[in-house]
C-alpha cells in the first residue's frame, strides 16, 4: 500500500493530509487563531462541584469551563513537599465531592476540545506522549498498544520499557504502535525526552497562576510527522521551506531510529515541494474536501450513501442507486452493501465522525452475507487512529457503532449554522411565507393603529404576492379598511419579512 502524508502551510492555516493509494483518507485542519487544545496541560480552579452530576466545572483560562467528571478524577496522595498536592495518584472513584472542593487548585489535561455549546473534557490522569511512548506520571504501570499483535513482541517491548522505567524514576508508559520493533536505544531515547518534558511541567507548575497553560503539544505538521509517520509510509511532502527544515530537524533528533543509516532515511522521506501547481490541488485534495461537505456519497458500483450528521449522533443510509446487479437482488445488495462498508469507514476518517454512529445497510436475507459485510466493515476501520467499536446487526437491520471524538468534524471545522435554514436544512416555501405576511398584516392592524402597510420581503415572495396572490390582497385591503404595498428587497432571505405601520 503506497501513503503519502501532505502538508499545505499558508499564514494563517495548516493542513495535513493523509493520502492512500491516490485516495485521501484523513484531513487535519489547524488554524493560528484557533488551535486546538486536545493534549494541553493546565493550572486550573474548581469553579463548582456538582455532586448530582458527579463533575465540576473548571476554570482552564479559556472562554468556557471546562468539564471534569468523576471517574475522570484520582484521589490526590498524602502532601510530601509544597506543590506536591498537585498531582493526584491513581485511585478508585469516589463521591465528586470528596475528590474536589470549590476553590481548589489542580492540575489537569484536556482530552477533548470544546464542541458546539460543550465546554472541553478534562482528566486529572496526565499523559504525555512521544514517537514511541506515553508517559503516565502518575502511574507505574507498562501497557502496550493492542494493535501490536504478535505475543512475542509485546512481551518484549513491555519488559525493555519496564526495565528502562525502573531505571529512570519508575513512571509507568503505554507502548505506542509505532515501537514494534523499534530497538532499546529508540526507547531510551524517548523515555529520556518525556522525563525532561514532565520535570518541566513539574517545574512550571509551582510558579504558574491559575488558568496557565502548564504543556502545549507540537503544532500540527509536528504532530503528524510524530504520529502518522510509520513505517508505510512512502513520503511526507510540504510546500513550505521553513516547516520542511523544522521537520527535518524534528525528525533528525526526536524520530531515534535504530542506526544512522535508518536515521537518514527517516529524513529522506520528508520533501519540500516546489511545484508551480498546488499540492492539494496536484493530489486532488481540494477536491475530495468538498465533496466531503456533501450528504452523498457516490459509489462506483452506482449506489450511493447518505450522512446525516446530528447534534445526537450520525446516520449512514446505504442505497442501490443506479446498480442493478447482474444475478438477483439479493446478490445485488449484498456486492452495495460490501462496497458501502468500505466507503463508510473511509468517510468516518475523512470527515472525523465521532460518538454513536448509525448504519442503515440495505436488507440482506442471508446471514452469512451479513457477518461479511459486518466483517469487511471492521477490517476497513483497522487503519483508524481513532477508537472505534462496532456491534452485530440489530433485530432492524441496522448496525450500531461508536468513534472516539477529540476535535470537532470536518463539517463543523468548515461550515457553519445555515442563516436561512438555521440548520433544518430546509426553508418555508414561498406560499408559506405569504400566508405567514398576511397573518401578520391582520395581527399588526388589530394592535397598532396606522393608515397604510409596507411589507418588505424578499423579491421571490413579493413577486407571488403581487402577481398570483393579487387578488387576497386586494380582499385583505377591503376587509381591513388599509392599504397594503410589497417593496422587494434583495438583502431578505426567503423566510424574512416586515410589516412597517406607516
Amino acid at each position: 500500500m503506497s501513503e503519502e502524508i501532505l502538508i499545505n502551510v499558508t499564514p494563517r492555516e495548516t493542513r495535513v493530509a493523509v493520502v492512500e493509494n491516490g485516495m485521501l483518507q484523513e484531513l487535519h485542519i489547524e488554524r493560528g487563531w484557533r488551535r486546538g487544545v486536545v493534549g494541553n496541560i493546565y493550572k486550573g480552579k474548581v469553579q463548582r462541584v456538582m455532586p448530582g452530576m458527579q463533575a465540576a466545572f473548571v476554570d482552564i483560562g479559556l472562554e468556557r469551563a471546562a468539564f471534569l467528571h468523576a471517574n475522570d478524577v484520582v484521589r490526590p496522595p498524602q502532601a510530601t513537599g509544597e506543590g506536591d498536592h498537585l498531582f493526584p495518584a491513581p485511585a478508585p472513584t469516589l463521591p465528586v465531592a470528596e475528590l474536589l472542593r470549590d476553590g481548589q487548585d489542580i492540575i489537569v489535561q484536556v482530552v477533548k476540545d470544546p464542541i458546539g455549546s460543550k465546554g472541553a473534557r478534562l482528566t486529572t490522569q496526565i499523559s504525555i506522549p512521544s514517537r514511541y511512548l506515553v508517559l503516565l506520571p502518575q502511574s507505574r504501570a507498562v501497557g502496550v498498544s493492542a494493535r501490536i499483535e504478535d505475543d512475542a513482541e509485546r512481551m518484549r517491548l513491555k519488559t525493555l520499557v519496564s526495565e528502562l522505567a525502573a531505571a529512570t524514576g519508575g513512571h509507568g508508559y503505554i507502548v505506542r504502535t509505532n515501537a514494534e520493533g523499534q530497538s532499546a536505544e529508540a526507547l531510551a531515547e524517548d523515555i529520556a525526552y518525556l522525563q525532561r518534558a514532565w520535570a518541566l511541567i513539574e517545574h512550571t507548575t509551582t510558579e504558574a497562576r491559575v488558568g496557565a497553560r502548564v504543556y502545549e503539544d507540537l503544532t500540527l505538521p509536528m504532530r503528524a510527522v510524530r504520529d502518522l509517520m510509520r513505517r508505510d509510509v512512502d513520503k511526507v511532502k510540504v510546500d513550505s521551506r521553513d516547516t520542511y527544515e523544522k521537520l527535518c530537524q524534528f525528525a533528525a533528533q526526536y524520530l531515534p531510529a535504530p542506526g544512522p543509516a535508518e536515521q537518514a532515511r527517516l529524513v529522506d522521506r520528508i520533501e519540500c515541494y516546489t511545484g508551480n501547481r498546488p499540492i492539494f490541488d496536484l493530489y486532488g485534495v481540494e477536491d475530495e474536501i468538498q465533496r466531503a461537505l456533501n450528504k452523498d456519497v457516490p459509489l462506483k458500483s452506482g449506489g450511493y450513501l447518505v450522512i446525516d450528521q446530528t447534534e445526537a449522533m450520525t446516520t449512514v443510509d446505504v442505497n442501490t442507486g443506479s446498480f442493478l446487479g447482474q444475478r438477483n437482488l439479493e446478490e445485488t445488495v449484498y456486492r452495495t452493501n460490501l462496497e458501502a462498508a468500505q466507503a463508510v469507514a473511509r468517510q468516518l476518517r475523512l470527515r472525523n465522525l465521532g460518538g454513536i454512529i448509525i448504519i442503515d445497510f440495505i436488507d440482506m436475507v442471508d446471514p452469512e452475507h451479513r457477518r461479511q459485510v459486518l466483517r469487511t466493515l471492521e477490517k476497513s476501520l483497522s487503519r483508524d487512529h481513532a477508537k472505534t467499536t462496532v456491534y452485530d446487526f440489530s433485530p432492524l437491520g441496522l448496525v450500531e457503532m461508536t468513534r472516539k471524538r477529540t476535535v470537532e468534524s470536518l463539517q463543523r471545522q468548515l461550515g457553519e449554522t445555515c442563516s436561512a435554514c438555521g440548520g433544518r436544512g430546509i426553508v418555508k416555501t414561498i406560499e408559506t411565507v405569504t400566508y405567514e405576511i398576511f397573518r401578520e398584516i391582520v395581527r399588526a392592524v388589530r394592535q397598532f393603529e396606522a393608515e397604510r402597510l409596507l411589507v418588505i420581503a424578499s423579491p421571490r415572495v413579493v413577486s407571488m404576492i403581487t402577481d398570483e396572490e393579487s387578488a387576497a390582497v386586494v380582499e385583505l385591503e377591503e376587509f381591513l379598511g388599509k392599504t397594503i404595498r410589497f417593496q422587494a428587497d434583495e438583502q431578505y432571505l426567503q423566510e424574512q419579512f416586515d410589516v412597517v405601520l406607516l
